[in-house]
């Protein structure tokens, strides 16, 4: 099947847009092959999600329910 893939050129790059819920961005490593060596990405919601610790430091823990809500974390993204 000659249609699998994509010719991606040799190197590495990482390249993002800004989506609904931050930025989504993409990692291709290639040896210059049909199917690139690596490719990684990053979810919009993986950097919500990373500074919720900060967010929590002071707070009491019925507080957490409802700041874990405002930051709009999609969890089916921190499941990789």
């Amino acid at each position: 099947m000659t249609n699998r893939g994509f010719a991606a050129p040799r190197g590495e790059v990482y390249s993002c847009i800004e989506s609904a819920n931050g930025e989504l961005g993409y990692y291709v490593v290639s040896a210059g092959d049909n199917v690139p060596w690596r490719v990684r990405t990053r979810p919009p919601s993986l950097i919500n999600y990373q500074a919720f610790p900060k967010m929590i430091e002071g707070h009491m823990i019925s507080d957490v329910v409802a700041i874990l809500g405002s930051i709009n974390v999609i969890a089916a993204e921190l499941d990789r």
